[in-house]
């Protein structure tokens, strides 16, 4: 790490190059890391506080809630809810849209996941946080509703993640660019280590849950096989890499090149993951680092969301890769 710039510093020189803005947006991705810093502090020692394992309930998403998920949706919600700054919020652990004290002067909507991968959370396994901010259609804040949180992904101001790992990483876009900071703990700071991130046109790793092939279409099935035929003029066969944490298997491919996939299934015939708080704000993050992110027929930015905890396929990473398994699922291959 050369450059000992914080996050914060960061922002602030990236608003410099836009004379029209308020410092709004600097605030609002300055609180979300602070959250992330205050998550971070638990997850590292979750196992010594009674914060792993069940709580006994299931989320909107009819999955078992794990303790560290409503420790950590908690924690976001209070610390970046508390200013105000923010007019409307939804999150993965809510069933209804979140109205923040004080939020009489918000002009954004913040979406997020707290704690993606949570279930690798008890096996030391990384585990993330992911968001998404838009600028809200209603021009008074007090009355912002679910419309100002279902909006498309190309309209996104900003997105980012954060990583809970043997390091912490967070890596944000503002639509100019994607950055990624490693937190120091020994000053307190997300300090810049990854400057103007640009993920590999080809690579040579697919992340997929294999364990699902009996539920995958032919269409799928048939990608499979493609990406692991012997062919050194397209690089194949590809390397299998999947962790079974969607911000972590994204993370390093974006860094590395490669494609992450969750096809359809006969399980979940339109998709698993949520568009609004895993699929838009990666998809912005990978086409802002010159990737791509499709739900197989159409580019997940354009999607017009009809509801807050929609479900998409996703095929996001290195754009050659991404494009090959969308001409599969399309049956053009």
């Amino acid at each position: 790490m050369s450059k000992l710039i914080t996050i914060e510093r960061h922002i602030l020189e990236q608003q410099k190059n836009f004379p029209e803005a308020t410092g709004e947006l600097t605030d609002l991705l300055s609180d979300v890391a602070f959250a992330a810093k205050l998550v971070r502090r638990e997850v590292v020692r979750a196992g010594l506080v009674d914060i792993l394992g069940f709580t006994g309930s299931t989320n909107v998403q009819g999955e078992e809630v794990k303790k560290l998920d409503l420790f950590a949706n908690d924690k976001i919600i209070n610390a970046i809810g508390q200013h105000g700054r923010f007019a409307i919020m939804g999150s993965e652990e809510n069933e209804e849209i979140i109205t923040p004290p004080n939020n009489e002067n918000g002009s954004y909507a913040l979406l997020f996941d707290p704690l993606d991968g949570s279930s690798n959370i008890d096996v030391n396994v990384s585990v993330g946080t992911i968001f998404s901010i838009y600028k809200i259609k209603n021009s008074d804040p007090r009355k912002a509703d679910i419309s100002d949180c279902l909006q498309k992904g190309s309209e996104q101001v900003a997105a980012g993640y954060v990583i809970y790992g043997s390091s912490v990483v967070m890596v944000y876009t503002t639509g100019h660019g994607v950055h990624g900071f490693t937190y120091d703990p020994t000053i307190g700071e997300f300090l810049l280590s990854h400057e103007n991130i640009v993920t590999p046109k080809h690579g040579k790793y697919y992340s997929i849950n294999e364990g699902s092939y009996a539920q995958f279409n032919d269409t799928t099935k048939k990608y499979l096989d493609y990406i692991k035929e012997e062919d050194s003029a397209t690089g194949r066969p590809y390397s299998t890499r999947y962790i079974g944490s969607l911000v972590a298997d994204f993370h390093r491919n974006l860094l590395t090149g490669g494609v992450f996939v969750y096809p359809p299934t006969t399980k979940h015939p339109n998709g698993k993951l949520r568009l609004m708080y895993e699929g838009n704000p990666l998809a912005y993050i990978c086409e802002q680092a010159g990737g791509r992110a499709t739900d197989g027929r159409r580019r997940i930015l354009d999607i017009d969301p009809s509801e807050l905890h929609q479900r998409t396929p996703l095929y996001i990473g290195s754009e050659d890769d991404v494009r090959v398994a969308e001409e599969f699922e399309q049956g053009i291959r």
